[in-house]
């Protein structure tokens, strides 16, 4: 008798132990996904200050030239169209919104200002994003498989400064470049759409741009494009540069996960950063 009672206390308790390890499932999850996501930040950061340390280097002028080139020069026509039907849309959406109020003179500094201080920045980082950084992720991830970077290692060549240095210089140089000409392709954008097509007199809408815009609502643009520049060339080299560790994929796989990876986080972390910006700037 006291066997089975000893035995059935032992059974409830287990039971008892099982739906509170179901209940705390949750959280568990989310302190674990916390804990790694800290993680993650700090050894970005360590890469990211290890990267900078070394981008004053022997031979980095002519390396950083390519990428200029590749991250910059390359991405410049789907800049500048998706820039053109923006400012486009912008222009036609506000026309038709202030012509209710009697308002449509001041449709050049309601799309000017939209595009410098707002869509230009966060537009030209994730159009970069998808065809730029998601290729730097996934060079880096192949080269980081296929052996090459511990061959690197072999030679005594330092990677972060044969590899990650030049990209984040580059990405400082193009993306303040490349959100000035998203700026002011859009802007002609939404004077093809509101003066040629609309019918708004030219001289209201390009007196509208120069009188509302200001020095500093271009140098906040800017300086989002910084921000967004260190973010996003971060993030795709750091994914690459780790594609190995990653313990859902191998091989070519986790190649595929970490280009994906680079590519999620760096526009989630523009969003992010966006408003934490604007909201420090205003």
């Amino acid at each position: 008798m006291a066997i089975n009672e000893t035995r059935q206390n032992r059974l409830e308790n287990e039971k008892k132990q099982q739906e509170d390890i179901l209940l705390l499932r949750p959280f568990t999850l989310i302190g674990r996904s916390v804990i790694n996501g800290v993680n993650h930040l700090g050894a970005a950061t360590i890469f990211l200050c290890l990267a900078i340390t070394k981008i004053f280097g022997r031979k980095q002028l002519f390396k950083t030239l390519q990428q200029v080139y590749y991250i910059g020069a390359r991405s410049m026509t789907i800049i500048m169209l998706v820039s053109l039907f923006t400012g486009m849309v912008l222009g036609l959406q506000s026309y038709h919104a202030l012509v209710k109020f009697g308002a449509q003179g001041a449709v050049g500094s309601l799309v000017s200002l939209s595009l410098i201080m707002e869509l230009g920045p966060v537009l030209t980082a994730i159009m970069i994003t998808a065809r730029a950084g998601s290729a730097i992720a996934a060079e880096i991830g192949i080269q980081r498989i296929s052996e090459q970077i511990d061959a690197l290692h072999t030679m005594q060549i330092n990677p972060l400064q044969y590899l990650v240095s030049p990209k984040i210089t580059a990405a400082f140089i193009s993306f303040p470049l490349l959100t000035a000409v998203f700026d002011l392709v859009g802007i002609i954008g939404g004077y093809i759409s509101g003066v040629i097509l609309l019918g708004l007199n030219a001289g209201v809408y390009t007196h509208s741009v120069k009188a509302y815009v200001e020095i500093s609502d271009i140098t906040n643009g800017f300086t989002k494009a910084i921000v967004f520049a260190l973010i996003v060339s971060t993030v795709c080299c750091y994914q690459g540069y780790f594609a190995h560790m990653r313990t859902d994929g191998r091989g070519a796989k986790a190649v595929g996960l970490a280009t994906t990876s680079a590519v999620v986080i760096s526009c989630v972390l523009i969003l992010v950063s966006d408003y934490i910006v604007t909201s420090l700037l205003m």
